[in-house]
């Protein structure tokens, strides 16, 4: 494979506040290359919602009519949908009209829409070729499809009298929305819940309109709190208690605003814990926010201060990069990024296959998958201050023939950290001392990667060729799933799966055309850029960093494995042996392999 088969697709980064590696307010649209928008802004006013008069051509006309439903407030999506329609056509869509909890169906296109000339009548027809990509809820949430249709037929008519454009004449029955659109005129949002425990927040995507003013976010972030957790997340997370509402909006400006609630036992830690929700699911305010309860004072927070003194989760230390070469741990030198030895005892790093590294406090946490004489391959666990110096082995009577990289789950209970790795098609929960346990799974096919979150209460996985999220508890040591989400993504045969941002993955399987690629998936698959196309091989081996880049690393940086070489993005490029630190005298030559961050 030569460097020129492997091309790259530059994405612009978003800008992360410093410190913690946790994005504010994003805007979803970063086709081309255009500055990143500071944290909390709108990067520009909103796009104007499209008109039936602006294209008389049939393609066109029909993406429009694509984009108009999420063009706008969600009450008047019918409104702006209904004007493509013929009169004849008008009661064809469903659901109750000029409602904020109407729900719009996302779908990808997965080529130009088609058209066929118009006939005698001036009749002509559209067919979308598509996939389901969720259905946007009016608490922002993107659940999963609900419809399981591949293609829809739409059919036009000239308008009257004429000259003045086209009008749809029959559709499917259902509102539908493309992505394209949902990125057009919509701002990504990310709102936080307590873990199970109440010490660690845990994020969760949503969905604002970019038409909705500035003084009213902070209403609609309330209500998505008290309305409770996306669906697939709420089994990992803590909601507010049962019956807390907002009384009426929020009101305020600059750099004071007061909201109203009714909250159900709103105790002293109970109001402090919203704060620092609040002040985190609103990262673009500052100046002080007072909590009313019933009309009646009982909190105030100075928003700014909160997450300077409370920050959401650790983002770790700055990270560094590693890889194994002829089966030894070694740092890696890109450029000017910080360098690191390697923090285990030279007895305990041999016969490494992949390997995990990570930091908790002042702990390091190493997992290493190892192979012995007989070819089979079994995990390697050891905890403690650096260099880490005790180290368990699974089960060294039975060994797997296949096993992933193991992620550890960073939890705030460090003196039962717990990790999980696939093997065999199954998936295994590990503790420091290298016990494996499985984990019960309602998925299908055979588990061939995991990756943890920043946050260390969701993971993402790979089974069947196919990639899943899925919230998680750890409480003593003992790990628990939610039920699995299923992705939508255009990559079939998914490899590898690796968390690259807060709320994004990165994942490597076979484009449309069969082949390897690595794109970047949101956490609910509305969004699915391309990172690098054309690899020429099966990706093996992936892992990223989910922090910012104010830590010495380019924003969503990532390395991967494939045909026995190691690779790394900021730019594609080859990770060379001569990049490779503390090679011994007389090294062997050999390609890097199996590359990994620690932080």
């Amino acid at each position: 494979m030569t460097r020129r088969r492997l091309l790259a697709v530059l994405l612009v980064g978003v800008l992360l506040p410093a410190g913690c590696g946790i994005p504010a307010e994003t805007d979803v649209q970063v086709d081309g290359s255009v500055p990143a928008g500071e944290a909390g802004s709108l990067n520009g006013p909103p796009a104007s919602p499209p008109a039936p008069t602006d294209s008389d051509e049939p393609v066109p006309f029909l993406e429009n009519y694509l984009r108009a439903a999420a063009a706008g407030e969600r009450d008047q999506a019918y409104t702006r949908a209904q004007k493509f329609l013929a009169p004849e056509a008008r009661d064809l869509l469903p659901g109750k009209p000029q409602t904020s909890e109407v729900e719009l169906t996302v779908v990808r296109l997965r080529a130009k829409p088609e058209s066929t000339p118009p006939n005698n009548q001036g009749t002509s027809t559209v067919t979308i070729k598509v996939q389901q990509v969720g259905v946007l809820r009016a608490d922002g949430t993107l659940g999963p499809p609900a419809a399981t249709e591949t293609e829809y037929v739409f059919q036009l008519r000239r308008a009257e009298p004429a000259g003045t454009g086209l009008l749809i004449t029959s559709l499917p029955n259902v509102l539908l929305t493309s992505d394209a659109a949902l990125r057009q005129y919509y701002r990504s949002r990310t709102v936080y819940f307590w873990n199970s425990d109440l010490t660690r927040l845990v994020p969760d995507l949503r969905y604002l309109p970019s038409s909705v003013p500035a003084e009213r976010r902070v209403t609609e972030v309330v209500k998505w709190l008290a309305g409770g957790p996306s669906d697939w997340l709420a089994p990992g997370v803590t909601g507010l208690p049962d019956g807390t509402r907002p009384i009426n909006n929020a009101t305020g400006a600059d750099s004071q605003w007061e909201v109203n609630l009714t909250m159900p036992g709103a105790n002293e830690g109970r109001l402090a814990r919203l704060g620092t929700q609040l002040a985190w699911s609103l990262p673009e305010l500052t100046g002080q926010l007072e909590l009313k309860i019933q009309n009646q004072k009982r909190f105030s927070v100075d928003l700014e201060r909160e997450r300077g003194t409370h920050l959401a989760y650790p983002s770790g230390a700055n990270p560094t990069r590693f890889s194994v070469y002829d089966g030894v741990l070694h740092p890696l030198a890109i450029g000017t990024e910080q360098r690191a030895t390697v923090p285990l005892p030279a007895a305990e790093n041999r016969n490494v296959v992949s390997a995990t590294l990570a930091r908790a406090e002042d702990q390091v946490l190493a997992a290493l998958v190892v192979t012995g004489a007989d070819r089979r391959l079994r995990l390697k666990v050891g905890t403690g201050p650096e260099p880490v110096a005790v180290f368990n082995t699974s089960d060294v009577r039975a060994g797997f023939q296949a096993m992933s990289r193991p992620t550890w789950l960073r939890s705030l209970d460090k003196d039962h950290p717990a990790g999980l790795v696939a093997a065999d098609g199954k998936l295994y929960r590990f503790d420091g001392a290298a016990t494996l346990s499985p984990v019960p799974l309602n998925v299908s096919g055979s588990v061939v990667a995991v990756a943890g979150s920043l946050d260390g209460h969701r993971i993402a996985l790979v089974s069947g060729g196919a990639v899943y999220v899925a919230p998680v508890s750890v409480e003593g040591g003992v790990v628990t799933l939610g039920q699995p989400r299923r992705l939508p993504t255009l990559l079939t045969g998914v490899t590898a799966v690796d968390w690259i941002a807060e709320d994004q993955l990165v994942i490597a399987g076979n484009d449309p055309d069969r082949r390897s690629a690595i794109h970047q998936l949101a956490v609910d698959g509305s969004w699915e850029p391309p990172l690098a196309s054309e690899i020429g091989a099966p990706v093996s081996q992936l892992a990223a960093y989910p922090g910012g880049g104010d830590r010495g690393l380019p924003a969503y940086s990532f390395m991967f494995e494939t045909a026995g070489s190691a690779w790394r993005n900021n730019p594609i490029d080859f990770v060379t042996p001569e990049q490779v630190l503390d090679l011994p005298a007389g090294s062997r030559t050999a390609n890097p392999t199996a590359p990994f961050f620690l932080y």
